[in-house]
């Protein structure tokens, strides 16, 4: 088959390196990719947001599965463009994609549905929004409505972080449009985790859950990021926790958005967290999280293109995992998630056995392959443990420890 994939980042290149691994695999396409992805495939230079462009070329090279990696396309509806033309697509369409692409959507559906969350309230106006949280209190969480690149989420620890937010979003403008209008909700104490499935209609399949870091820096600490590391499955979740989250949750969101006439059919995430009273979700994403899919996808047995392929068809892919741990450990510029320098060459690095890269934010610049993005590369490690491997990863990335063009997290996998 001729394959397609839409993206650049990290996540997209787990999905090109598990393709390449398929023998029914004859053209392996990414558009745009990126510099460490032209060994497994081939770039092809669209921009993912390029719809029209994406379709003719998924035409002229007779693609017969296109993958779609990043949520923005989605929110664009790449997928209904795709099935309108007749073109075999593995994405939710665009009404599907709003549980991601709007926070006040996804709210006001699970409580619709009654999946359990956070109590929230939306707001548009400022000052509204400022009575709420004096009401409420703090901690207290403050999102962009809609999508912000993983950076439209403030978790206030004091009033004044809260009502900060508030103003950058609404008043300031911080996020755009995404963050024209708000949703304002509980902090949920607990421990976070993602539980990623294969969804085709009122089908869920899910995969081994993972947990992300999300903070900048070591002990939780710094601003939020798109995630500076990630291993999979989760010691402190349990098969009866999982369960759970598939009855409650995923299938009741599948079964929801049938219901809606927005029926799905693509990756459905579950950003969750376990509280004194179970599972409850902090956010849907509808693609595959980013740094999660880089440890979950190691672990699977299956061909990817057949489960793909069978999702699509309606049939059960019956997914095999290895009985093993993955941690991958992001590798980012300097100054992340705020302002950093691109351009920069990146320091080679040295891999041991049942370790691997992926590359995130990268490009080639002449001979040299350089930054491109905050989030560079994550070095990920296989192992039968958890704690062999990360062991393993941080044995690797000891040679680009003392860089200062870069930076790591030194304690992926500990909390």
């Amino acid at each position: 088959m001729n394959v397609l994939i839409v993206g650049r980042g990290g996540r997209e290149h787990s999905i090109v390196m598990e393709l390449a691994k398929s023998e029914q695999v004859t053209n392996l396409y990414v558009a745009p990719g990126n510099g460490g992805m032209k060994k497994q495939a081939t770039c092809v230079s669209i921009n993912e947001m390029d719809i029209d462009g994406l379709v003719d070329f998924a035409k002229e090279a007779a693609i017969e599965l296109t993958i779609v990696g990043p949520e923005a396309p989605l929110n664009e509806g790449i997928a209904n463009r795709f099935q309108a033309e007749g073109l075999k697509v593995f994405a939710p369409t665009k009404e599907a994609a709003l549980l991601e692409g709007s926070k006040s959507f996804a709210k006001d559906f699970m409580e619709k549905y009654n999946i359990p969350t956070a109590t929230y309230a939306t707001f548009t106006e400022a000052d509204e929004a400022k009575a709420y949280i004096e009401e409420q209190g703090v901690p207290i969480v403050i999102k962009a409505d809609g999508l912000a690149n993983g950076k439209g989420v403030i978790v206030a620890e004091t009033k004044e972080q809260a009502l900060e937010a508030v103003d950058d979003m609404l008043v300031s403008k911080a996020f755009s449009e995404a963050g024209s209008t708000i949703v304002v909700e509980e902090f949920l104490p607990g421990r976070e985790f993602s539980l990623m499935a294969f969804v085709h209609e009122n089908k869920v399949y899910p995969m081994v859950p993972a947990r992300d870091h999300k903070r900048a820096f070591d002990n939780d600490e710094g601003p939020n990021t798109g995630g500076m590391g990630a291993f999979a499955p989760v010691p402190d979740i349990t098969e009866e926790h999982i369960a759970f989250s598939v009855k409650h949750i995923l299938q009741k969101a599948a079964d929801g958005l049938m219901e809606e006439g927005r029926p799905f059919t693509g990756i459905l995430y579950g950003g969750l967290i376990m509280t004194e009273s179970g599972p409850k979700v902090i956010e849907f994403n509808t693609r595959f999280g980013d740094p999660e899919t880089q440890v979950v996808l190691p672990l699977l047995k299956n061909d990817l293109l057949n489960v793909f392929l069978d999702v699509l068809d309606g049939k059960n892919p019956e997914l095999v995992w290895e009985d093993a741990s993955c941690i991958g450990i992001v590798l980012a510029s300097a100054g992340y998630p705020g302002n950093y320098d691109k351009g920069i060459v990146i320091p080679k690095i040295d891999l041991l056995a049942n370790s691997f890269v992926v590359h995130a934010g990268t490009k080639m610049q002449g001979e040299s392959l350089v930054s491109d993005g905050g989030r560079v590369l994550l070095v990920g490690a296989k192992e039968a443990t958890l704690e062999t491997a990360r062991e393993k990863v941080y044995r690797v990335l000891e040679s680009v420890q003392h860089q200062t063009d870069f930076f790591f997290r030194h304690d992926i996998g500990v909390n």
